[in-house]
């Protein structure tokens, strides 16, 4: 079975950065779509950014400018860049991976809070 493991979360001050990563493994050989949701308590999970294997992207509008998905050249793991952090972006944040089959795999989730 495929794992995405999520990692570089943690507690930032507004105007900070954080970096995240999620690394897939298993039966996974690249992928279609790589994508970072996120979810804050008492909201619906929303797409933060996504990454076709071609390198399109897409942001959510409240990121737009402020963050940066990318990937390697394995096609196996994503990155998300956050910079400029709000108190906003405080969220439980899920790596999301359609692979070339049309399989959907989700991570574990790390916290990213923002706060003074």
């Amino acid at each position: 079975q495929v794992q995405l493991v999520e990692s570089g979360g943690g507690l930032v001050q507004p105007g900070g950065s954080l970096g995240l990563s999620c690394a897939a493994s298993g039966s996974m050989f690249g992928f279609r779509i790589m994508a970072w949701y996120r979810q804050a308590p008492g909201k619906q999970r929303e797409l933060v950014a996504s990454i076709t294997a071609t390198g399109t992207t897409n942001y959510a509008g409240s990121v737009k400018d402020r963050f940066t998905i990318s990937a390697d050249n394995s096609m196996k793991t994503v990155y998300l860049q956050m910079d400029n952090l709000k108190p906003e972006d405080t969220a439980v944040y899920y790596c999301n991976v359609d692979d070339p089959l049309g399989r959907t795999y989700w991570g574990q989730g790390t916290q990213v809070t923002v706060s003074s």
